[in-house]
């Protein structure tokens, strides 16, 4: 197995940065290895990746998942691609959060055939970063994620939250 980590910083705030990542069919917008993302439940995902005219389809489940935090996933797949990985968010301050994917990837499979070329793991995951980064930046806001909680792949849907707004909200009348 290959390992990477990369990490990059983003110029938007903590939340922002991890409702983002969560919306995991929104990946092929700025991921050019993600061609499609079907979740399936809150923790099983299917994802379809590749480059050229090659694709291969995998399935992920997260194993744990904290708002704001953290997300630690592993393939399911037994033959072929094996993967697991994590994502890390750090906040820097009001508007600046730093993102850190550490992935390992093996196997013969589309992206096997990366690990055997010395960096090209590296190269493609900090693409895919810098991907992110710009597309988070020219968003400037993501749509809500989703906030429940994985631990041991057991999920907790999230609470909902209580609007801290003291001024009515729309239909007011």
């Amino acid at each position: 197995m290959t390992t990477v980590e990369e990490s990059v910083e983003v110029a938007v705030d903590l939340r922002t940065a991890y409702d983002q990542w969560t919306r995991f069919e929104g990946f092929p917008r700025f991921m050019s290895v993600v061609k499609r993302v079907q979740q399936m439940t809150p923790g099983v995902s299917v994802w379809v990746i590749g480059t050229g005219p090659l694709r291969r389809e995998l399935r992920a489940e997260i194993l744990e998942q904290v708002p704001d935090s953290h997300l630690v996933w592993q393939g399911l797949d037994r033959r072929g691609l094996r993967h697991r990985g994590e994502v890390r968010f750090r906040s820097l301050g009001a508007d600046r959060t730093e993102v850190t994917l550490r992935m390992e990837v093996g196997g013969r499979a589309l992206l096997g055939l990366f690990c055997g070329v010395p960096g090209a793991a590296r190269r493609v995951v900090r693409r895919e970063l810098g991907n992110f980064q710009r597309f988070i930046e020219g968003l400037g806001e993501a749509g809500e994620g989703w906030r429940g909680t994985i631990r041991n792949g057991h999920v907790r849907p999230g609470m909902p939250e209580i609007s801290r707004s003291r001024v009515p909200t729309w239909p007011v009348g």
